[in-house]
């Protein structure tokens, strides 16, 4: 793991990145696979967008790094935020600026929907090189 120092960075570049997981499988919401990047993770949102209540959990996985939406497996897990309702029509934060998280490469944030295509996440963060 080659992580740049922070304090002599080149890049910061914000981003911000979507997904409906179709299914209730945890799945990769933002995996950091870029070789000398830091992602500050600054704000995540979970949108109910159903009648019904939905359960949301969030982990971060150190050791792996996967592509966006793909299944989880290997890593060590480390639990966000654990099976918490989101009502109808309704969002959560989950991350905000005040609790920011950094993250090394071959780390990612996966996401478990109680019910598949309900729930809507949307991350911001910098990419820091």
């Amino acid at each position: 793991m080659a992580n740049p120092n922070i304090v002599s960075v080149t890049s910061i570049i914000g981003k911000t990145d979507y997904l409906t997981p179709s299914g209730t499988s945890a799945v990769s919401l933002l995996p950091n696979s870029a070789t000398g990047h830091v992602y500050k993770i600054e704000s995540l949102v979970v949108a109910n967008t159903t009648s019904s209540a939905a359960n949301v959990s969030v982990t971060y996985y150190a050791g792996a790094a996967v592509t966006q939406g793909s299944a989880l497996s290997g890593g060590t897990s480390y639990p966000i935020c654990s099976t918490v309702s989101v009502p109808a029509y309704a969002s959560l934060v989950v991350i905000e600026k005040t609790n920011g998280i950094y993250m090394p490469e071959t780390n990612t944030i996966g996401v478990t929907s109680g019910t598949g295509s309900a729930l809507t996440y949307t991350i911001s963060y910098e990419d820091i090189s």
